[in-house]
């Protein structure tokens, strides 16, 4: 699937709410909605003409629907009957009403994130080798041996564009930072192997695979396992389960998030990048009680906005920048922490 080739889908629903909320939920996670009607105002030729890929029935009504019934005689795409009353965008059931829903749009029709991988090839080519940011003093000042384990992690969080804004950003980082990263990237596992060069071509960064049972270490960057989940000891030694990720994404940037935060407390952060969905919302709230940072990419500098959007309305992030500034600000927050 690519960014062009998006699944259609049509929506059915009759309520204006439900079906403004559906709309949002389904582009921002890179679905192409074709249709968007209350079934009053929809007839069998309406129907007949409605090019799709699935139908999403969403009735507040329980009556029986004429024109439900003859879409299911006669449509050959897949009908899904929604998870009803959508909640309040932002309350806290809304990411387990979203996570149910895209849970069946992926099994019947395709995950968005698919797109992610043929992406890859354009950074693979870049010859472009974009300036780095200047050390700061008191960081250059710092002793820092060189692969020590990192006390400081940051979650670096992504989706569709995710790649290129997280080249960006680690392109401008300089090294000598006392500071770990784990990259977590909805991609399809099939890229997982070429996503480390791509991202990290041009940076002083070393992003790696997860190693079981060693410590993310200052200087690097650590690929989140697409088809497993990346947990921490006691002792804050990467753990990778035998269990894949709770659906339905992979990597789940919640799940992430919380084992991230339960480990490193206060000394961790996330920066959302570009993406889709709002993968990440639920945890926030944790992340921020542990006193973990969170911050996001700004969504003019998105592919797509979504994912950092949905912590932003959230009231969840603290500061947004493009990646270039999120570089900037991070080398100044670490450069304080040494004064």
């Amino acid at each position: 699937m690519t960014e062009k080739s998006a699944a259609r889908i049509a929506v059915i629903a009759d309520t204006s709410l439900q079906r403004h909320v559906l709309q949002q939920a389904l582009n921002g996670s890179g679905y192409q909605v074709v249709l968007n009607s209350d079934p009053a105002r929809l007839d069998e030729d309406a129907l007949g003409a409605c090019e799709t890929d699935l139908w999403l029935v969403d009735l507040a009504q329980s009556e029986d629907s004429p024109l439900v019934d003859s879409l299911l005689e006669r449509v050959t795409a897949p009908v899904l009957f929604g998870e009803g009353h959508a909640p309040e965008r932002h309350s806290e059931n809304y990411p387990r009403w979203e996570r149910r829903l895209f849970g069946k749009l992926k099994k019947l029709i395709g995950d968005p994130s698919q797109a992610v991988g043929p992406s890859l090839a354009a950074l693979l080519t870049e010859a472009q080798r974009p300036a780095r940011l200047e050390l700061p003093q008191a960081l250059a000042e710092t002793p820092l041996t060189a692969g020590e384990p990192a006390r400081q992690v940051w979650l670096l969080a992504a989706s569709l564009g995710g790649p290129a804004a997280v080249k960006a950003f680690l392109d401008a980082l300089p090294g000598g930072l006392p500071v770990g990263f784990v990259y977590a990237q909805h991609i399809d596992p099939s890229f997982e192997t070429a996503l480390p060069q791509a991202v990290g071509r041009h940076s002083q960064w070393h992003v790696n695979p997860a190693r079981h049972g060693e410590p993310i270490r200052c200087g690097e960057v650590v690929v989140a396992p697409i088809s497993r989940e990346l947990g921490f000891s006691d002792e804050r030694l990467m753990q990778i389960s035998e269990r894949g990720w709770p659906e339905p994404y992979s990597p789940s940037i919640d799940q992430m998030m919380l084992n991230l935060a339960q480990h490193f407390g206060s000394q961790c952060g996330v920066i959302s990048f570009s993406g889709m969905g709002s993968d990440g919302s639920a945890a926030a709230a944790y992340v921020r009680r542990q006193g973990g940072d969170i911050w996001t990419q700004r969504g003019d500098s998105c592919a797509c906005p979504s994912m950092p959007d949905s912590l932003r309305e959230g009231g969840y992030s603290s500061f947004s920048a493009d990646p270039r500034e999120l570089a900037a600000a991070l080398v100044n927050h670490l450069a304080e922490q040494c004064r």
